[in-house]
């Protein structure tokens, strides 16, 4: 008997789906499983996906106006945004500008 994955393991399979040099949001990703209010368990998941064996982009998710808020739970401060830039992601004052340049949505990439 197959085991249904758990919420957590569905967030990291989107999250491994974010092309470089894009991100998106924790909201778009619950909004994708089905569970548009639970934006903060995407976002426990994150934190979580730092003590797995398999690399998770944790970094390419970011709050619903680009803001890297998640910044805290990587290794350095300052980690999440090398992370980004180095995939071409501007970033400022820790706010992706152009925002919707690099904006992806699973519900729009996905389905």
């Amino acid at each position: 008997m197959s085991k249904e994955p758990d919420f957590f393991e569905k967030v990291y399979e989107v999250v491994k789906l974010i092309p470089k040099g894009r991100v998106t949001s924790y909201g778009a990703i619950a909004k994708f499983l089905g569970a548009a209010k639970s934006s903060r368990l995407v976002g426990y998941a994150m934190n979580g996906s730092h003590s797995l064996k398999e690399a998770i982009p944790a970094h390419r998710v970011v709050n619903r106006n680009g803001l890297l808020t998640g910044k805290m739970h990587f290794p350095t401060a300052t980690t999440m945004q090398e992370l980004l830039e180095k995939e071409g992601v501007v970033i400022v004052d820790d706010q992706i500008q152009t925002f919707p340049k690099f904006y992806w949505d699973p519900t729009l990439e996905l389905l």
